[in-house]
């Protein structure tokens, strides 16, 4: 699996290559095709497991979105890999063949659910669509992990950098999202 995320981070769906992939984990390519049916079943599994890691490590909650917002870009700073192996299969899958048990599709309704739950019991303002919600604090969180080529190389000056888009993310996220006010 180490070598199936490498590969698909690094290129893609349509770049990247089973042999490769064998070579790399040691194990002949008709080795993981007696496991996956194709390239792009590898890939579905290997982002399942990616988008459970994610899910473990910042934890939705919506009745703290920009807490969540918060995770969320420490999360993809840290594993900058992680935000492209999911990215490519936003690129590169036509979202009418995903499966009836599609992990991200799945996730995704989930955390609508959770939304609506918390409008419905005045957490959070029902003037938004719930669906409106999560992108928006999805693309606010993860602007940064998409601008790769704007970060400061490492050290503690790109520490200092995260930091401030950080506060700037949890603050965004906060004026849009705040909690609904009680009467």
């Amino acid at each position: 699996m180490s070598a199936a995320k490498t590969e698909f981070s690094q290129h893609g769906i349509a770049g990247a290559r089973i042999d490769r992939i064998a070579k790399a984990a040691r194990i002949s390519k008709e080795g993981v095709y007696a496991y996956f049916s194709s390239k792009v079943a590898l890939y579905r599994f290997v982002s399942a497991q990616e988008l459970a890691a994610v899910a473990e490590a910042t934890r939705t909650d919506p009745t703290d979105l920009r807490g969540y917002a918060g995770r969320v870009h420490d999360y993809f700073s840290e594993h900058p890999d992680r935000f492209r192996l999911m990215s490519w299969g936003q690129l590169e899958l036509d979202a009418g063949d995903s499966l009836p048990d599609d992990a991200v599709r799945e996730s995704v309704t989930r955390k609508i659910e959770q939304i609506r739950e918390a409008q419905e019991a005045g957490h959070l303002d029902a003037g938004w669509d719930p669906v409106d919600i999560l992108v928006l604090v999805h693309q606010i969180a993860t602007a940064w992990a998409a601008q790769p080529d704007l970060l400061p190389p490492s050290g503690e000056g790109r520490a200092t950098f995260l930091m401030a888009r950080r506060a700037a993310i949890v603050a965004a996220v906060e004026r849009l999202f705040p909690a609904a006010k009680k009467n």
